[in-house]
């Protein structure tokens, strides 16, 4: 009877520690599952410090660089080339011989104008001497003027033929394309020879609507060649267009004068000094990334009692992808930079980082 009296009483002492134990791991279950269900409502997100850092200012934009001159060199006239003086890579000079062109014809005419000259010379003696005593009119005088003034004028024409016989170059440079041999027939405006000068280069590029009013005629730019990295390069503006393509960037030219390493094609990135020749500015920004409608929007979220509170600043210039804020912050709010797609104003969030 004792010993069944004690049994008892253990297992009634194990039967209330088991329900203690119980009760106490679902008082804790409670517990985790109100944490996460606080969790549950919070949306996770990145944030940065906005603080003001030095930037650097200066705006680089890419190009090739092209010919400063260039020429297609035609023939004036009609015929068989007869000779071909230069080749691909000559270096000719402005009036130079480079081909010509089949004469006989021409010199035929040339021969029957000197003819018709000499006559009209004759003639024309004849009827002055002759008007002086009477013996022609003052019209038939007239004519017989005429008619040399146009026997003059048909020999200088013939003259101009013979000369356009030669295919001269139109300024100096080289010889970059051939595209005539000796007995080929030509016509007038057929491209014969392809000139280009590269003493001199242009670098053409594109600047943003943003930069090109920091930027001006004569201004000294800093060149640097993709494929020359240790060549130190620089040239001066000698162009900027007064109107933008659609895409609101404005066509920039920069003549680059050509130490001999220099290629029409070559592909180089250019550096304008933008704010009055420093390097460097010290200003408030906060990443591109911040902002929740795209940086025109102005639009940003920032920390604000562990929540999501909208507001909009007024930028400035985009320096890569920090973007300069001009007002509506003033350095350390916490800006929110990833997770705005699932933000309101005034969700409740939970800092990742």
């Amino acid at each position: 009877m004792k010993k069944t009296l004690i049994y008892i009483i253990v297992a009634a002492v194990l039967i209330g520690l088991a329900a203690y134990k119980i009760a106490d791991n679902k008082k804790k279950q409670e517990t985790e599952v109100k944490e996460v269900a606080k969790q549950v409502d919070k949306i996770n997100v990145n944030v940065v410090t906005a603080s003001r850092t030095d930037i650097n200012t200066d705006y680089s934009a890419n190009g090739t660089f092209i010919p400063k001159q260039e020429t297609n060199q035609s023939a004036d006239i009609s015929g068989r080339v007869v000779s071909v003086f230069v080749k691909e890579g000559s270096r000719v000079g402005a009036g130079q011989v480079l081909a010509t062109i089949k004469r006989d014809a021409i010199e035929v005419d040339v021969t029957q104008a000197q003819n018709n000259l000499q006559n009209a010379i004759i003639d024309n003696q004849r009827y002055e001497n002759a008007f002086k005593t009477g013996g022609v009119t003052k019209q038939q005088l007239d004519n017989s003027r005429l008619q040399l003034k146009n026997a003059q004028a048909s020999l200088r024409a013939q003259g101009v033929k013979i000369n356009d016989t030669s295919v001269r170059a139109g300024i100096s440079g080289t010889i970059n394309k051939k595209m005539v041999e000796p007995g080929a027939v030509v016509a007038p405006g057929t491209a014969l020879f392809e000139i280009v000068n590269i003493n001199s280069l242009k670098l053409s590029v594109l600047v943003d609507e943003s930069q090109v009013g920091r930027i001006q005629v004569g201004q000294t730019v800093n060149i640097n060649v993709n494929v020359l990295p240790e060549e130190s390069l620089s040239g001066r503006i000698t162009f900027i267009a007064p109107k933008s393509d659609a895409s609101l960037n404005f066509p920039v030219e920069i003549e680059v004068q050509n130490k001999g390493n220099l290629k029409a094609g070559m592909y180089a990135t250019a550096t304008f000094k933008t704010n009055h020749g420093a390097e460097t500015q010290n200003m408030l920004t906060i990443p591109a990334q911040a902002f929740a409608n795209g940086v025109s929007s102005g639009q940003i979220f920032i920390v604000e009692n562990g929540t999501a509170k909208m507001i909009t600043v007024k930028t400035g210039k985009v320096y890569g992808d920090k973007v300069q804020i001009i007002s509506g912050l003033n350095g350390g709010e916490q800006v929110i930079t990833s997770g705005q797609i699932n933000l309101d104003n005034g969700s409740k969030i939970n800092i990742v980082k």
